[in-house]
């Protein structure tokens, strides 16, 4: 028996695909200011019905972290628009899941130092010379 790979009803796709979609995310995503004070990061699960015409309606949270971030995941969804589809004449609305990660920006670190060099010992002293430093680090989180 030969199985066909061909599907009987096609479904709504983003324009661009899966590449598009993570780039309109990256692009479009803002960081709530609570999720930001508090130090929150994670990902959203969603689903969403998508119409024949690529109409998202219906987002429910399916997990969500809080703190601004499943508020935010949800518009980031009602504002995409996939594409229209036929499906000779038949109407249908499929159910899609989503996931919004959300990730802190990455401190930048700088590093700053000072050399201080020792006083030499005294001709005096029978010892051999010896030169001394210490030095020291400042490491700031900004």
């Amino acid at each position: 028996m030969k199985h066909s790979t061909k599907k009987f009803l096609k479904r709504p796709e983003f324009p661009g695909g899966k590449t598009a979609f993570k780039e309109y995310v990256k692009k479009n995503l803002v960081y709530p200011g609570e999720a930001l004070e508090k130090g929150v990061e994670g990902v959203v699960h969603l689903n969403a019905r998508i119409d024949d015409n690529g109409q998202i309606s219906e987002v429910v949270v399916e997990k969500g972290i809080g703190f601004g971030c499943d508020e935010e995941a949800a518009r980031l969804i009602n504002n995409i628009h996939y594409g229209a589809v036929s499906n000779k004449g038949v109407r249908v609305k499929t159910r899609q899941r989503f996931r919004i990660e959300f990730r802190l920006p990455e401190k930048k670190k700088s590093v700053s130092y000072h050399l201080k060099k020792s006083l030499k010992t005294k001709p005096s002293e029978q010892k051999p010379e010896i030169k001394r430093y210490s030095y020291t680090i400042n490491i700031n989180n900004k």
